[in-house]
């Protein structure tokens, strides 16, 4: 088998990459300048001499531009050495392989000679629109001008993409959920707290730092800033966990684990494998809006305590209270001193003042301090107290007022908001006053639309918007009302997945559901919403078992935050039923992406609600199904088999014989897990589901229960009743395009035909399953792919690569918490023969694979045309 001579370099730290590509010796001390610039500007100089490894130069300079951002060219005298059997020199075939959507500086230094291929291709690069071309005579000279031209290249990009979300916040895609998001606004006045907050960090004898301060003083942002700042002290990762919307307690860890990329398939507890994912690890992990969940504050105990080496840094509106806590009370910006102007210096200016500059620019270019305006400024800012929110909030009337109107109005209306609520803290009563004083300035039509996108959670489409609006006061004016609100920095755009999406500051989505609540509307919208989120979930579900399954899978994703408000809306609002064919409907989803967690506290809590509020006997299945799911694997019992008996029993008199059939195979691969395997009853109960399952043509699950026949086939030793399961399994996955459970069975026969071997075969298959899981995002598949390449590569005395490929798939499988011992595993055997044979190599590997990205791994496993259908997804890995 052929594969990619080595894989890509990354930079940890994920920050943009500048290709740097020059001859190396002519031009060494103007390569130094160049990274000088580049790393001036806190971006990742991408050169040979800071990584350049033993490999084929065309192979490593082609993975070096495969994940870079931006391209520099330098260019003097010399066109650079041409190697045997090429017809261009590294020099050109570098410029030949940057994608032409990438951003290229072209530097070129005076020079009374020049060779004359390299005039031929400066000549080329002249003609070419994607290419910025400029002249220099000295290194200091292009420091100066690659440093300035990146920087206004980063400009213009920023203003090309200017849509933040909230908190400004750049929203990564799905398949970089977990990073901490870019601030696409300046951060100003924090210096001073950003390196106070990372010395408790490296001192590391606080478990968790927390960050507590009223809403809108820029807790969030803080920590996200710190995070930045603290990358160098956690190698083995930062993560981001945003818990707005996450209302229940025993949400906490599902959230997590969804933030560190674990999938919870209920086959372990979830705590164990967040605790077995951060063994041993340097984590920082930042928990945003803590103050919903707090009384969830104890878990953090239980996870520090099982991982020792995981950090904490927590944003909240009030302290936890638990051991190895240590609170970094938020200060408000500095607002000018006593009762005089704001300065007119840049230098002198308060970090209050700064802001509101800096922010009202956003609207006029020239606005700044003057003689004619200080004293208003500075009276805006002292009003405000220096809350970062309330200034900004008040800098956007700059469209409509002049400083000295928002002065007078903030002085009028202020005071009186603050005293109705009195039973705030100060600092909370000045942001909701401020708030108030900012929606009051709304006509009524706009002011109803705010509140109505209370209901929302996180994020949402316009389309979304659109379907709350039958019989609102706003109805038909959504578009218009939007770009009002966003105007006035109540509500934030910014774009994700391709989509154009909206999102309010996690202290105006509850003021809106305040106002919503007072209003005597909380229900009415509720409804409505909950309404639109079942009707795409019924246009969507059909989907996730098909040739539509990915992008089901990634729309469910995006949707995710607003999946879980519908369901709380329904069963908040008494729609049992609803909520229990809201869940049955995604079983797929839960399934591929992991959730059952999630959904089992819906469910607990749908069955709380029937003493109150009767469901019918197929609702009490669904709820006792998902109840029952973990439970099935951490803990079976005898119970347990009862109790999915019941469920097969409740569905089958409810007419619901698929669901029925789904059941009876839980139930008997609950026997499976008891230490006195029931074997035979186990498959008799599965043969008797798949044939239920064919009759109704339900695929996906007729497909998956073959696995497990096939899987409890190999246990038993029954080898080639296992193959033919799988086979079957096989068939009818792909026959209905179902990439995921086609993965799952691929992966398991791949692995029976390499133990019978096969190599061929299982090589070829191995292959297949490890470009369907990156294109489905799932990692456990990407591991086992990794395992099964590995073995292949072992039984042709590949040492280092296998050795690499297995530790790898190791470090995946221990990052997503896969603990959990595989009963099927093939590559081990041949891997400890060769650690026998070639010690040196496979030591090598090892070393090597420590290092690897999930990116790198892939391609070193994937033959190079293979990668190259993949390398565009791996890219936001």
């Amino acid at each position: 088998m052929t594969g990619v001579g080595h894989p890509v370099i990354r930079t940890p730290d994920q920050r943009i990459r500048v290709f740097v590509s020059s001859t190396l010796r002519e031009l060494a001390e103007e390569r130094e300048a160049v990274r000088s610039a580049i790393e001036r500007l806190r971006l990742a100089p991408v050169m040979f001499e800071l990584g350049a490894r033993p490999h084929p130069p065309r192979d490593l300079y082609r993975s070096y531009l495969a994940q870079s951002d931006v391209f520099v060219g330098i260019y003097g005298a010399s066109y650079g050495w041409v190697a045997p059997e090429e017809q261009v020199s590294g020099l050109e075939d570098e410029y030949n392989l940057a994608p032409r959507g990438m951003p290229k500086l072209i530097y070129v230094k005076d020079a009374d000679g020049r060779d004359e291929r390299l005039a031929e291709l400066i000549a080329r690069i002249q003609a070419d629109d994607t290419a910025a071309y400029l002249h220099f005579r000295s290194a200091a000279e292009l420091e100066d001008q690659v440093a300035g031209d990146l920087a206004m290249l980063l400009a213009e990009r920023f203003d090309e993409s200017r849509v933040p979300s909230a908190p400004e916040l750049e929203e990564a895609p799905t398949t970089l959920v977990g990073r901490v998001p870019v601030p696409y606004t300046t951060t100003i006045g924090r210096e001073p707290d950003i390196d106070a907050v990372r010395t408790l960090l490296a001192r590391g004898t606080d478990r968790v730092v927390s960050l507590i301060g009223p809403g809108g003083i820029g807790k969030s942002r803080l920590a996200i800033e710190t995070a930045l700042a603290c990358e160098d002290l956690f190698p083995d990762g930062v993560y981001f966990v945003l818990l707005e919307g996450v209302l229940e307690p025993g949400l906490l860890l599902p959230t997590i684990a969804y933030y560190l990329g674990i999938r919870d398939n209920g086959e372990a507890a979830l705590e164990e494998r967040i605790a077995h994912a951060l063994a041993e690890r340097r984590v920082l992990i930042v928990l945003d809006n803590f103050e919903q969940i707090v009384d969830a504050a104890p878990v953090l105990v239980r996870l520090y305590t099982v991982a020792p080496s995981a950090t904490f840094l927590v944003t909240s509106r009030v302290v936890l209270r638990i051991r190895g806590e240590r609170v970094y009370e938020v200060p408000a910006l500095s607002t000018p001193p006593g009762d005089g102007p704001a300065s007119l210096d840049r230098a002198t200016r308060s970090a209050a003042v700064s802001l509101f500059v800096d922010r009202a620019r956003a609207i006029d270019p020239d606005f700044d301090v003057t003689g004619d305006n200080a004293r208003d400024l500075a009276d805006i800012c002292r009003t405000l107290e220096g809350l970062p929110l309330a200034i900004e909030l008040a800098a956007a009337k700059v469209r409509i007022l002049t400083p000295a109107g928002i002065a007078e109005r903030l002085g009028q209306s202020l005071p009186l908001l603050t005293a109705a609520v009195r039973d705030l803290p100060e600092r909370h009563r000045t942001m909701r006053a401020t708030i108030d004083w900012s929606v009051s300035l709304l006509p009524a039509a706009e002011r109803a639309l705010l509140d109505d996108l209370g209901v929302f959670a996180t994020r949402f489409t316009l389309e979304a918007v659109e379907a709350l609006g039958a019989g609102r006061p706003w109805e038909g004016q959504a578009i218009d009302g939007l770009a009002a609100l966003v105007d006035g920095s109540l509500v934030k755009q910014y774009e994700i997945g391709g989509r154009r999406v909206f999102s309010l500051l996690a202290i105006v989505r509850e003021y809106a559901v305040g106002r919503l609540k007072a209003n005597g509307d909380a229900d009415r919208v509720r409804r409505a919403h909950a309404d639109y989120y079942c009707e795409l979930v019924r246009q969507v579900a059909p989907e996730l078992g098909g040739r539509g399954q990915a992008d089901a899978v990634l729309r469910l994703g995006l949707e995710l935050p607003n999946l879980r408000a519908a369901v709380r809306h329904l069963v908040y609002t008494n729609r049992l039923d609803d909520a229990g064919d809201f869940a049955w409907s995604l079983l797929i989803y839960w399934w591929i992406s992991g959730f059952f967690a999630e959904v089992r506290v819906w469910m607990l809590e749908l069955l709380e609600k029937q003493h109150d509020q009767p469901i019918t006997q197929h609702t009490r299945a669904i709820a006792w199904f998902f109840a029952l799911w973990g439970e099935m694997w951490q803990r079976p019992s005898e119970q347990v088999v009862a109790g999915l008996g019941e469920c097969v029993r409740l569905f089958t008199e409810s007419g619901d014989e698929d669901a029925a059939a789904m059941a009876l195979a839980a139930r008997a691969t609950a026997r499976v897990q008891f230490s006195e395997l029931d074997a035979d009853k186990a498959e008799a109960e599965l043969r008797e589901a798949v044939v239920t399952l064919r009759e109704r043509g339900n695929t996906w699950a007729e497909a998956i229960t073959e696995v497990s026949l096939g899987r409890l086939a190999w246990v038993r030793g029954a080898t080639g009743d296992a193959l033919a399961h799988f086979d079957r399994a096989t068939s009818v996955a792909e026959s209905g395009g179902d990439l995921f459970t086609t993965s799952v069975a691929g992966n398991l026969r791949s692995r029976l035909n390499f133990q019978l071997g096969r190599i061929e075969d299982a090589e070829h298959e191995f292959i297949h399953t490890l470009l369907l899981s990156v294109t489905l995002h799932y990692e456990e598949g990407v591991a086992y792919g990794l395992e099964g390449v590995c073995a292949v590569a072992a039984a042709h005395g590949e040492a280092w690569r296998a050795a690499a490929l297995a530790v790898a798939a190791g470090e995946i499988r221990r990052r997503i918490g896969i603990f959990d011992v595989e009963a099927f595993t093939v590559h081990t055997p041949y891997l400890e023969i060769l650690r026998g044979r070639d010690p040196q190599s496979v030591a090598a590997g090892e070393a090597a694979g420590e290092e690897l990205t999930v990116g790198e791994a892939v391609q070193l496993a994937l033959p190079e045309d293979e990668y190259a259908a993949v390398a565009e997804k791996l890219r936001t890995w």
